[in-house]
């Protein structure tokens, strides 16, 4: 991989981490523009340092790295729910910082389209759905 294709990949993963985590910001939840950006950007880093390790030893498994991710970031998702007396808070903060993961994933492995494409679903989701939800579901319990 060229030194301007890595850089591309690290770029997408912090402008897409970042705007799911500026949406989450917007609305004053505790992970935010740093958190998903600090999240998909190391994801990204992991991903692209796995695909190089396959250029330096042939027959490397770049899944290995990526399957670690996956593992890591529920700690740091779960560290993020809460239970309180009557329900359960944090458990869109643990899924958004997750899908960041996903993305810097995606993004480290030069897949764009899949990341933009997931990033655009993610912001849908955490913003209309929250519109949806207010009007038409009535007796939400608030899982953020």
């Amino acid at each position: 991989m060229s030194d301007a294709i890595l850089a591309l990949n690290l770029l997408m993963a912090f402008f897409l981490g970042g705007a799911i985590g500026w949406f989450r910001e917007k609305e004053k939840k505790t992970a935010g523009m740093r958190t998903h950006i600090l999240v998909s950007l190391g994801s990204a880093l992991f991903m692209t340092s796995s695909m190089q390790m396959v250029q330096l030893a042939p027959g490397a498994d770049p899944a290995r790295i990526a399957a670690g991710v996956v593992t890591g970031i529920g700690f740091l998702g779960a560290g993020s729910i809460v239970q309180t007396g009557s329900g359960v808070r944090g458990i869109t903060t643990a899924a958004s910082v997750w899908v960041s993961a996903a993305i810097g994933l995606s993004c480290g492995a030069g897949f764009y389209f899949t990341a933009l494409v997931t990033s655009i679903l993610t912001i849908a989701t955490l913003q209309l759905l929250r519109v949806v939800e207010k009007r038409f579901i009535k007796t939400k319990i608030d899982l953020e």
